[in-house]
């Protein structure tokens, strides 16, 4: 009896029960208990700065760790892979080794992917696994979203709104007569300003709500910055 009704598109649409959307399993290094930037993603972001009477584009470079929502920001010169590792190198010798690093399939980190690959090559791999494992570290990976599928990174895109909406009201007043030294702090207090933003409720009971800040430094208060102007 209920074969035509079944078989009918409209009264199949009009007659069906809601569903329920199925959310996928997280990824594991969103989960493992691992110290923070064990597993991070990187993304670019363009800004101009005035240098002498021209006008130059600067590249913020933007590490998320995955796990603590904590973010890192690096300057580069330039999208060519020798720029982006120098940031890479950068980044871990000041917040650790990273076991695993997402991306999108920018021609950047392609190359500083297949640059530490052909590094790789020419070591001694067995000597180096042994080194690693003695100072529990792990190899470097490279995990990349499929083409043309920059949904897979919103994890991290996200954070690059976060960033231009705080640089943005740091920035107010001074229009393109930024150099590259002020920018180097500017990034250097929105990263602080972002990684202070809390992780938890926001009406716990006589709690100060946990921030990526705290994971970082173990610290709970907030760094003001200094008197004067850096412009």
């Amino acid at each position: 009896m209920n074969r035509p009704i079944f078989h009918c598109v409209k009264c199949r649409k009009w007659r069906g029960s809601p569903q329920q959307q199925k959310m996928a399993d997280l990824p594991v290094d969103r989960l493992d208990t691992t110290p923070p930037v064990t597993y991070s993603a990187v993304d670019y972001g363009p800004w101009l700065i005035k240098e002498g009477r021209r006008e130059v584009k600067r590249y913020g470079v933007l590490f998320r760790c995955m796990a603590s929502r904590a973010i890192h920001l690096e300057v580069a010169r330039s999208l060519d892979t020798t720029s982006f590792l120098n940031a890479y190198r950068r980044f871990v010798k000041r917040r650790g080794p990273v076991r695993q690093l997402r991306s999108d399939r920018g021609t950047n980190f392609v190359g500083g992917d297949s640059e530490l690959k052909k590094a790789l090559e020419e070591m001694d791999k067995n000597r180096i696994k042994k080194e690693l494992l003695k100072e529990d570290c792990d190899l470097l990976e490279f995990k990349m979203n499929v083409p043309h599928a920059s949904h897979m990174g919103g994890l991290w895109e996200r954070q690059i709104r976060s960033v231009r909406n705080v640089l943005e009201v740091l920035l107010d007043g001074h229009g393109r007569q930024l150099d590259e030294e002020s920018l180097h702090t500017f990034f250097v207090e929105t990263e602080a300003i972002v990684n202070s933003r809390p992780l938890t409720s926001e009406n716990t009971v006589d709690l100060t709500p946990l921030s990526p800040n705290n994971i970082l430094t173990m610290k709970s208060s907030v760094v003001l910055p200094p008197p004067g102007s850096v412009v």
